[in-house]
Parts: C-alpha cells; sequence; structure tokens
C-alpha cells in the first residue's frame, strides 16, 4: 500500500528514491524506498529503522534522488554501497554541486 507521499509512474506503480543519511560520526547510510519522508522518519524512530543505525543519531538525509522503477533503484543502491567512504562523499558533491 502506498502511502500519501509517495508518487506514482504512468504505469500505476511507486516511484522508487534512493536516499543517503548520513550519522553523527560522518558514516554514510544508502537505501531505497518509495517515501523518502517516512522512511527517514523510521530511522529516527529506531523501531522500524535499520538496525545498522540505532544509536548513531542524530541522523540527517543528506540526499535523496528519484529513481524510478524498484530495480533500478536495487541496482543503484548496491553500486553506492560497494563504493568507498571516499568515493561516496565525491559522489554526493557532485550530486549537490
Amino acid at each position: 500500500m502506498n502511502s500519501p507521499n509517495s508518487e506514482m509512474q504512468p504505469s500505476g506503480q511507486a516511484c522508487w528514491y534512493l536516499y543517503v543519511i548520513e550519522t553523527a560520526a560522518g558514516a554514510l547510510y544508502t537505501g531505497i524506498t518509495t517515501d523518502v519522508e517516512r522512511r527517514f522518519g523510521e530511522h529516527c524512530g529506531g523501531r522500524r529503522g535499520a538496525r545498522s543505525l540505532r544509536g548513531k543519531g542524530p541522523l540527517r538525509l543528506v540526499y535523496h534522488e528519484r529513481v524510478g522503477s524498484q530495480s533500478e533503484a536495487l541496482r543503484l543502491e548496491a553500486w553506492l554501497k560497494r563504493q568507498s567512504a571516499k568515493s561516496k562523499h565525491a559522489w554526493l558533491e557532485a550530486r549537490r554541486a
């Protein structure tokens, strides 16, 4: 079920987003979702968020991008997770510029 904040593609399927969260220590967490605001809230709330982010706050949403289909989002997420921390930061800087 889609939340009111999620968008739909012309095909009627939900649009997927890639997002990056930064922890208080500067570590980057990458994920995908159909509703960035809801998912970030879940991470901040702790119960339904990623276990790897618990106790690492405050968390900051540093980037999100509409990707399209779930398969495209999964491919981009997997690629970004394989990058080194230095490469991820450089990628983020290039996207924000």
